[in-house]
């Protein structure tokens, strides 16, 4: 699924609410929620904190929620997310820090 299929996916499930997205402010705090989440997960996957006992939560899942935030942060500022990920590829990653990381031979 492209950036703009996720889009018009938000846009419609959220075209049924009304104020249709959380203010900019609000969008930021559950992105920064769900990094948090993240985070646990990352620490239960990988780090000495294991999970209580019945709780739940995927790392695919919680990266899915951050993208679904992200991806209204985006619709709310009229920002097209395909067109802002090939300008960032274009400029970091291909020219810029081209040559910054060890490559595989």
């Amino acid at each position: 699924m492209s950036f703009k299929e996720m889009q018009e996916d938000a846009e419609k499930w959220t075209s049924q609410f009304t104020p249709q997205y959380f203010p900019r402010t609000g969008i930021l705090a559950q992105m920064s929620e769900e990094l948090g989440e993240i985070a646990r997960e990352i620490n239960h996957l990988e780090g000495v904190k294991k999970k209580k006992e019945g709780e739940k939560g995927e790392l695919g899942q919680e990266l899915v929620d951050l993208t679904f935030a992200i991806v209204c942060m985006a619709n709310s500022h009229g920002i097209n997310l395909d067109d802002e990920w090939n300008r960032m590829m274009e400029e970091r990653h291909y020219k810029r820090d081209q040559n910054r990381f060890l490559k595989k031979e």
